[in-house]
């Protein structure tokens, strides 16, 4: 079964370059202008668009994308208002991959066996959950992939050959290098050791490989996109979305364009990077 994402990077890489993987968190400052930030982000250069699904306790995240996510709850962003909000991304986009990331125990309390059902349904296309390790691919990993799911596993820089042939068993869609120890937006990728662990993961595995966690600028996203298959921005865009709301943290109305602006930019510097390389 293809998937949107499987389709995106085969697309992709017949036009020879890397994707631009963009992450916001659902509900972040409010529904209704979450959903008109999502909208604008494939017109500005996204090529793959990550929602988070925001989590009292989202320990992978660093201050930016916390905040964000408690913006979100304040909000009243449940995950079935997320659903619904992809859903109603779909019904004017059926081409762009989503990608829903997050934790696990929002998950559970709603229901895996429902959670997937309605995922699929809404037009999700892969998962990202931060804190399922596979050990416990059976939880949701399986059920996701039975039915049309991608799932999509995070690789950490501590990760040997071994522990990689066991992350990538059930793996699908891409795989997901987090190219710093810590949490987001903490510090800046190296950009050679990311280079020589993107090599190690492609001796492993033949699905597109992205990196994500600490690139926060059109340079760093090029530089990244030279050897990857994807380079993973959020905190730039999160800290753009900030930007732009008033004192009490509402959306104003340079608050969609913000957002789009940084894409673009971004999304410049991952499309350049291909040619570049040439």
């Amino acid at each position: 079964m293809t998937t949107r994402i499987d389709a995106r990077f085969a697309e992709l890489k017949k036009q020879g370059r890397s994707a631009f993987v963009a992450f916001l968190t659902a509900g972040d400052p409010d529904i209704d202008t979450s959903l008109a930030i999502i909208k604008a982000l494939p017109k500005a250069g996204a090529d793959v668009i990550e929602i988070g699904m925001p989590f009292t306790d989202p320990m992978a995240d660093g201050p930016a994308i916390q905040a964000s996510g408690l913006r979100a709850l304040k909000a009243g962003m449940t995950l079935k208002k997320t659903l619904a909000l992809v859903r109603d991304f779909r019904a004017g986009d059926d081409a762009t991959p989503i990608v829903l990331m997050g934790y696990y125990n929002p998950i559970y309390i709603y229901g895996v066996d429902k959670f997937v059902a309605d995922a699929k349904a809404a037009g999700v296309d892969g998962l990202i959950l931060v804190d399922l390790p596979a050990e416990e691919d059976a939880e949701l990993c399986i059920p996701a992939l039975a039915a049309g799911l991608n799932f999509i596993r995070l690789v950490p820089p501590t990760a040997d050959d071994k522990r990689l042939s066991v992350v990538l068993e059930n793996t699908s869609g891409f795989v997901y290098y987090v190219s710093i120890t810590g949490i987001t937006g903490a510090a800046a990728a190296d950009i050679t050791a990311v280079t020589e662990a993107v090599a190690r993961i492609k001796r492993h595995t033949k699905l597109p490989v992205c990196v994500g966690f600490g690139i926060r600028t059109p340079e760093a996203a090029r530089a990244v996109a030279e050897n990857a298959d994807g380079a993973v921005v959020g905190t730039a865009l999160v800290d753009a979305l900030r930007g732009s709301l008033d004192a009490e943290g509402r959306a104003t109305a340079k608050t969609v364009g913000s957002v789009a602006d940084v894409v673009a930019a971004l999304a410049r510097g991952v499309r350049g990077a291909k040619q570049a390389a040439e």
